[in-house]
């Protein structure tokens, strides 16, 4: 196949943007769940040992559907494009979801949603990174990922900021449903699955994708998109998998184990270091809400800086160095936010948050791409995703195990954890062999 050696046209900026815009409402809602899933948890009577269980509908819907979904759209032809339809089809159920999530009336009702909420998203996710390999040319890459890197801050951003945006404009942050749900979640929860979709559609009509070379389509009318085939292709590139490939999963290992603990059980241990309470019925367990969410949108915003930043520096000294310097910076911030017992002090440790996240949306895919044959874009797209959500079934499995043993019950000490292995995700993305670029 000659996709990634066909010439493709260089996107403008104002179309580039465009191109990627559909990851702002995509991450919007990738940010209502770090911000508002473990509270709503909380409301509907969860126990802290048990969150991260809780959450293992993120990590389960990607490991079965990422790679099944990114290996289906190599294949598929339509008349809109390989990828278009997942992004469409997706975005309607994330939209839905959204929209039932903060009226959840227990505990099993939430998680479920979550489940179906977290496959919607993931039916978008893996052709829209694919969408960028297809689509740009080899010197546009960098941007095209750290554009949505950016798209990823400025979201999640705004999905962590909205409740406190809802109360400053005069909404009660104590008016809450039976449950204890409040009305400024259920309010932003339908901003999220308004953006959801309208965005998607914005992207799709502005930026459609390119047709595909004639030989590509002779290539799939001879092998048709089927269930046999879409598991053979898994199994051959996972035979096949390049071998710097496979040496970037220690470090997804050790950075992905550390985010999502961190997005777990940050609002509990805020509300112990700040307000010295564990009760997530009280009044200042929802302020905590609010603060993190602050605290959130603070580190998103440096996010979308740093991914802006990250352009030059990725080219310059290469996506593998940036990306180490970046975990550092991360995980210093992790080890010192248990210490921290002021708000402004927070606010600085997001700092290093936001630098390691923008890194994370980003620099990865850069170092992917070059490693991998264009005409596999989606379906190691796919699989990579597996690097992300293996660490994540892992430390939904294993936490619940030493909380209390090891950890004595303290969500702080989770951060200290997570801090550790964002330096040790650093060191090994440092040992990752990179190929020359094709």
């Amino acid at each position: 196949m000659n996709l990634g050696r066909m010439t493709k046209p260089r996107l403008s900026l104002v179309r580039l943007i465009e191109m990627n815009l559909g990851f702002l409402g995509l991450q919007f809602s990738f940010g209502l769940q770090q911000a508002n899933m473990a509270p709503i948890y909380g409301y509907l009577g969860a126990d802290e040992a048990s969150l991260p269980l809780l959450w293992l509908a993120g990590p389960m819907t990607g490991l079965l559907i990422q790679p099944l979904i990114g290996a289906m759209s190599d294949r598929t032809s339509t008349r809109i494009g390989r990828r278009t339809p997942y992004f469409l089809i997706g975005a309607v159920l994330c939209s839905l979801c959204l929209l039932a999530m903060p009226y959840s009336p227990t505990l099993w009702v939430a998680a479920s949603l979550l489940w179906v909420l977290d496959a919607a998203n993931n039916v978008t996710m893996e052709p829209y990174r694919a969408y960028v390999g297809d689509r740009l040319p080899d010197d546009q890459r960098a941007a095209g990922f750290l554009t949505q890197s950016a798209f990823t801050g400025l979201a999640q951003t705004l999905s962590y900021l909205a409740p406190s945006l809802l109360v400053w404009i005069g909404f009660n942050k104590d008016a809450v449903d039976g449950n204890g749900i409040p009305d400024i979640t259920r309010i932003a929860f339908l901003i999220g699955a308004v953006l959801s979709l309208a965005t998607i559609v914005w992207s799709v009509v502005r930026v459609p994708e390119l047709p595909l070379p004639a030989e590509e389509q002779a290539r799939l009318a001879k092998e048709p998109l089927t269930l046999s085939g879409t598991l053979r292709d898994l199994k051959t590139a996972l035979v096949e998998m390049p071998r710097p490939m496979r040496q970037l999963a220690l470090a997804m290992l050790c950075q992905w184990y550390a985010m999502f603990a961190y997005w777990q059980f940050i609002t509990f241990a805020v509300a112990r270091s700040l307000h010295g309470t564990s009760d997530a019925k009280s009044e200042a367990f929802r302020d905590t809400v609010l603060t993190v969410g602050q605290l959130g949108a603070f580190y998103n915003a440096v996010a979308f800086v740093a991914a802006i930043a990250l352009v030059p520096l990725a080219r310059r000294w290469g996506a593998k160095s940036a990306h180490a310097a970046c975990l550092l910076a991360s995980g210093v911030a992790m080890l010192a936010i248990p210490g921290l017992r002021t708000e402004p002090a927070l606010f600085v440790a997001m700092l290093g948050i936001g630098i390691g996240w923008a890194s994370m949306m980003g620099n990865p895919y850069i170092m992917l791409i070059d490693m991998i044959p264009p005409e596999r874009n989606g379906v190691y797209m796919g699989i990579f995703n597996m690097f992300i959500v293996i660490p994540m079934i892992i430390e939904s499995l294993t936490v619940p195990l030493f909380y209390h043993s090891l950890l004595g019950g303290e969500p702080r000490n989770i951060l200290y954890l997570g801090g550790a292995l964002m330096v040790l995700g650093a060191i090994a993305t440092t040992r990752v062999t990179m190929p020359s670029r094709r």
